[in-house]
């Protein structure tokens, strides 16, 4: 687990910004639930014999002797929240949350044991056009982010439940042909979960797993309708996408559509969002049969693309625009005065008011380490005057003296193009 130091923070709150718009835009209400929940709730909804219920969480016992679990993904947070509070009775729903996750795994690059998720799940609905909807959605935020020309959209259809337990007695039948090729973990799940194994990255399985059976082979009618509809629907909106066979999910409750986002610039860990289609889990969880459909993104790792690729603007690395300086102690009341007069004025303004006192060459000191692009300068001559001095603090020009009352209006002008303007 790892902390958010002040460095990094404004660039989470650029990339978090940009969803709670986009969210507002798609009409979807934001849901928040406890970061704790009973540990039957996801053994149930996730499956036992996941790696997530078997290796990874984080379970211990309450002082009532409970199980509770720090939650691993949002997805069944959400489902029991609206259950319990009746969101799903003859209704549809939209909705999105943000928050941290926990999973004790291998950490990587990118990838901690506490990390954060911002999920969409949308209930009630059960054609092709919401799957369209949940990733028009998410391909418009890579576009805001400029990363869209960055990641591949890869989609499957795992079918129907009947469906896929044919295909299942299909693929154990060829797995136990090719039964020493398997490694240690897919042996483990010819028996729990065989379709997990299409879903490894052991490349000596790789020639092995290309050759297997495709579930897109043997899809029920309607499943296949669906996903021809859906590819329909991307094509008409400029979407471009690759079908992957191998792509399964690694939760039991997705059936019909899956799909990920990856990139190729993170190495190989290149996922950097995935979701599809779970009808079947509010009944599973005590609730009547409703369709659904969602997807979950990592911040951490949409943070380190941003930066791997070089794509953070300035306006998400924190920096002050101003740093409002008195030249000595007698001026700070007039400092702290002028900075709250600015913030009225111009409200998208980031400004810092030096407080602390020191010489005049440690206030100029802070002014610089501050990474603000102007200093405001008040001495005496400017109390008496109702000016202020501007300094440049990032480029080679000349000191100006302006006048208080026209402050805002010349901030206004050379700060065009950032917020301010």
């Amino acid at each position: 687990m790892n902390d958010l130091l002040p460095a990094q923070s404004a660039l989470w709150q650029y990339v978090e910004g940009h969803v709670q718009t986009l969210m507002k835009r798609y009409g979807y209400a934001e849901i928040r639930t406890p970061i704790i929940e009973q540990t039957a709730l996801f053994k149930r909804s996730i499956g036992e014999v996941t790696d997530i219920v078997e290796k990874e969480m984080y379970t211990f016992e309450d002082r009532n002797g409970d199980s509770l679990t720090l939650r691993p993904e949002g997805t069944a947070s959400c489902v029991r929240a609206a259950m319990e509070h009746g969101l799903l009775h003859n209704q549809t729903q939209r909705l999105w949350y943000q928050g941290p996750m926990f999973r004790h795994e291998r950490p990587q690059k990118g990838r901690y044991r506490q990390f954060h998720q911002v999920g969409v799940e949308a209930f009630g609905l059960e054609g092709p056009d919401i799957d369209a909807e949940t990733i028009l959605l998410s391909a418009r935020l890579w576009k805001a982010l400029g990363l869209y020309e960055h990641v591949t959209l890869e989609l499957n259809s795992l079918g129907s439940s009947q469906a896929r337990a044919a295909y299942r007695d299909t693929l154990v039948a060829y797995f136990e042909q090719h039964y020493a090729l398997l490694d240690e973990d897919s042996r483990r799940r010819l028996i729990s979960n065989p379709m997990r194994i299409l879903d490894s990255k052991n490349p000596a399985m790789a020639e092995m797993l290309d050759a297997a059976p495709r579930l897109m082979d043997h899809l029920d009618d309607a499943s296949h309708a669906h996903f021809e509809q859906l590819c329909a629907m991307l094509d008409a909106a400029g979407i471009g996408y690759v079908i992957n066979p191998r792509l399964v999910r690694g939760l039991d409750y997705y059936g019909r559509t899956v799909f990920e986002w990856t990139t190729t610039a993170l190495g190989s860990q290149g996922t950097v969002c995935a979701g599809g289609r779970y009808d079947g889990l509010v009944e599973q969880l005590g609730g009547k049969p409703t369709p659904a459909v969602g997807f979950a993104l990592g911040i951490e790792r949409l943070v380190l693309l941003l930066e791997t690729l070089e794509l953070v603007p300035d306006t998400a690395r924190g920096e002050l625009d101003v740093y409002l300086l008195p030249m000595d102690d007698s001026a700070n009341a007039a400092a702290l005065l002028l900075g709250e007069r600015l913030r009225e004025a111009l409200p998208a303004l980031r400004a810092q008011v030096h407080c602390g006192g020191g010489s005049f060459k440690s206030r100029m000191k802070k002014a610089d380490r501050s990474g603000a692009r102007l200093a405001l300068l008040l001495g005496e001559d400017e109390l008496a005057e109702r000016s202020v001095t501007l300094k440049f603090l990032r480029e080679e020009r000349e000191q100006q003296r302006h006048r208080q009352a026209e402050l805002a209006e010349t901030l206004t002008s050379l700060l065009e193009g950032d917020p301010v303007a």
